[in-house]
């Protein structure tokens, strides 16, 4: 490992990308490996080899998109399994330089939803602090955010990145956006804040707080006439957690509809997340979605704070399994089954995200590509992740597995045991 550019390392690097692209775009004859040149001739995609032999995709349909720019190649676009792949072309660069074809880099498509938070991952514990995420949740409403640090003695500065756009086959152009799209989660219903004080003088719920500052800055998105938009269909997307059962997400959709007739929204607008990590909610899931059935995007598992309620409620029969046990245990195998089975059941297929929970250690990728790809094994279509590079990471298994063709299997199992759900997780049994 060096500080600057390590050509072993970098071989290795191109080795595995290619390998990526031979798995997931592969060609009619021979390797992107042996391929010399990428050219688009006509409408057509013509792929050179070393030895002269032309080819092509062997299923041309996966080509999407490119950019020409002074007559030279410098982009190709790819998809697969809904996802892009985008080879960026540059003889100049470091590695375009020892490629045959030109290519820099193999950008992979991922992130496609962010939540930004107003609780527990920015641990916002003052008025103080939910001041400043209020303030960053406005500049990416409003698409003016940006931060400038210093890192290895450089200043920087990071603002919201552009759409892409690239030139069709068929001779039209395609954009994509350069953001994900950005949920953003406000706090559980029983939490309160001092940020503001009801009429006897006591701090008020801060969930109410939350989806009306919330709400109130996404209306910079929702009223846009140009410039970089969040939602791409009008709405907005909150995050819901902590919620014990199907009343407390009746209570959130009785809230958004109040704040969307403060702020003149049509009604749902606003859209929820909800998390599957209480136990009233895992039993009643049905229900929970029923209620919310107008606003639903997503349903997510989550294994420590799922945890954590299924502690609280049996704590007094007895000392419970510890962490790595309580991975084992029979009610959580149940709990993470049912919420794909109700969500499949429900009819989320093709219309919300089915989510997992968060890979909890940000060091440990190699540990996270190796085993994250239970996730979309169990039928998620979406799962959590700590950082940007994980989130390239993990798109990885999305591309090595058809999640809606497991999506499809999975519909076709017996629900999850509700008695394996209630059994409490105790150490003696």
């Amino acid at each position: 490992r060096t500080k600057d550019f390590n050509p072993q390392r970098g071989a290795e690097v191109v080795s595995q990308a290619n390998q990526f692209l031979d798995a997931h775009c592969p060609l009619n004859v021979g390797s992107h490996t042996d391929v010399a040149a990428y050219l688009v001739q006509e409408g057509a995609l013509i792929i050179t080899l070393r030895d002269g032999q032309r080819t092509e995709l062997k299923t041309p349909t996966q080509w999407v998109g490119y950019n020409i720019e002074e007559g030279a190649v410098t982009q190709i676009l790819f998809k697969h399994h809904g996802l892009h792949i985008e080879l960026q072309f540059d003889p100049s660069h470091p590695i375009g330089a020892n490629s045959a074809s030109g290519v820099k880099d193999v950008v992979v498509e991922a992130a496609l939803t962010t939540i930004q938070d107003c609780e527990d991952s920015v641990a916002a514990v003052d008025v103080d602090d939910k001041v400043q995420v209020y303030s960053n949740w406005l500049g990416l409403m409003k698409g003016d955010l940006k931060e400038t640090f210093v890192k290895q003695g450089k200043e920087l500065t990071r603002t919201l990145v552009q759409d892409r756009k690239y030139q069709t086959p068929q001779g039209g152009e395609l954009t994509l956006p350069g953001r994900s799209v950005m949920l953003v989660r406000n706090v559980g219903h029983l939490m309160r804040t001092d940020a503001v004080l009801d009429q006897d003088g006591q701090p008020i719920p801060e969930g109410i707080l939350d989806a009306a500052v919330t709400s109130l800055c996404a209306l910079h998105d929702l009223n846009k006439a140009e410039g970089l938009r969040n939602s791409r269909t009008g709405s907005v997307y909150i995050v819901k957690p902590k919620m014990h059962g199907p009343e407390e997400a009746s209570f959130t959709n009785t809230l958004f509809d109040r704040v969307e007739d403060m702020l003149g929204l049509a009604r749902h607008t606003l859209k929820v997340g909800v998390m599957d990590e209480e136990r009233r909610t895992s039993v009643n899931l049905k229900e929970t979605i029923r209620v919310v059935k107008d606003r639903l995007v997503f349903i997510n598992t989550g294994f420590l704070d799922r945890t954590g309620d299924e502690i609280h409620t049996c704590m007094q029969a007895g000392p419970v399994l510890p962490k790595n046990d309580m991975k084992l245990a029979l009610w959580l195998g149940a709990y993470e089954d049912n919420n794909v089975d109700i969500g499949l059941e429900t009819g989320l297929r093709g219309k919300a995200q089915i989510g997992k929970g968060m890979w909890a250690k940000p060091d440990a990728m190699a540990e996270m590509l190796a085993t994250k790809h239970a996730h979309p094994e169990a039928g998620a279509n979406t799962a959590w992740v700590p950082s940007p590079t994980a989130a390239v990471l993990h798109a990885l298994h999305y591309h090595k597995i058809d999640v809606a063709k497991y999506q499809e299997d999975i519909a076709q199992r017996a629900r999850a045991s509700l008695e394996s759900l209630l059994t409490p997780p105790l150490l003696n049994g």
